[in-house]
């Protein structure tokens, strides 16, 4: 059986930074493509990091440039590090697997068979 478990969420101001975690058990971590996706209040999930097998990285135009996917594949655990960290970025943070995700497919996320059960980050001063 699959696990994911994320970890790292927290309240913080604006301007500041977090880094989240993402543990996998339960199947070949450095075979799949991982990815972040996050549930603003009231709205739907979206895409927020991927990095595929090759290394190749993915980001939202909107957290371009101040978040960064990376991965630990001994340990089976993803990261996302998020700087200068926005009210907007107020959300739920899901991390994500999957073996065979496309790279036209990679920010859909219905493309992954395995989920977190997410962790809330919010962002206010």
């Amino acid at each position: 059986q699959v696990q994911l478990l994320e970890s790292g969420g927290g309240l913080v101001q604006p301007g500041g930074s977090l880094r989240l975690s993402c543990t996998v058990s339960g199947r070949t971590f450095s075979n799949a493509a991982t990815a972040w996706f996050r549930r603003p209040p009231g709205k739907e999930r979206e895409f927020v990091s991927a990095i595929r097998r090759s290394g190749h990285t993915y980001y939202a135009d909107s957290v371009k440039g101040r978040f960064t996917i990376s991965r630990d594949n001994a340990k089976n655990t993803g990261f996302l590090q998020m700087n200068d960290l926005k009210p907007e970025d107020t959300a739920v943070y899901y991390c994500a697997v999957d073996a065979n995700v496309i790279l036209s497919q990679l920010r859909n996320p219905g493309a992954y068979d395995d989920w977190g059960q997410g962790t809330q980050v919010t962002v206010s001063s």
